[in-house]
């Protein structure tokens, strides 16, 4: 008869994989490679739509001062507009462009050809249909936090 695992060596174990996982993965060259910070904000700004600077901060938990260092970044590569907020024109809005879609799309690619590389070389049909099976349950818990 089997335990029910205890949810503290749970978390640890997922912990450890998934932060191996992450690291891997950021190491690795990816050709017109972006920063942690460019990467969540064009990301964010795929999925949320356009923002101001400060709501994009905030989101991220980060400050106003380093949001605006990593926009001014994206800006000077052209992946990110601003354009003037019309309904206060002392802010900006923030939206990503064609090309940092593009850049955000190749990097997700690379980065899928590096897992799927992986998976192929180094796992069998089982293992990778448990992988798939646990892929939602991952998605869950990251947006439980």
């Amino acid at each position: 008869m089997s335990q029910d695992p205890d949810v503290n060596d749970v978390a640890g174990a997922l912990q450890v994989s998934i932060s191996l996982l992450r690291r891997r993965l950021r190491q690795a060259p990816v050709e017109g490679d972006l920063t942690a910070p460019e990467t969540s904000a064009l990301a964010r700004l795929d999925r949320g739509g356009p923002a101001t600077s400060a709501a994009l901060a905030r989101l991220e938990q980060i400050s106003p001062q380093s949001m605006g260092a990593t926009l001014g970044a994206l800006e000077v590569r052209g992946l990110v507009e601003r354009r003037p907020d019309p309904g206060d024109g002392r802010q900006a809005i923030i939206s990503l462009t064609e090309a940092g879609l593009r850049v955000l799309r190749n990097r997700r690619s690379a980065r899928t050809e590096q897992l799927a590389k992986a998976l192929s070389a180094g796992f069998t049909r089982p293992e990778l249909e448990q992988l798939m099976a646990a892929a939602p349950l991952i998605e869950r818990l990251a947006q439980s936090i």
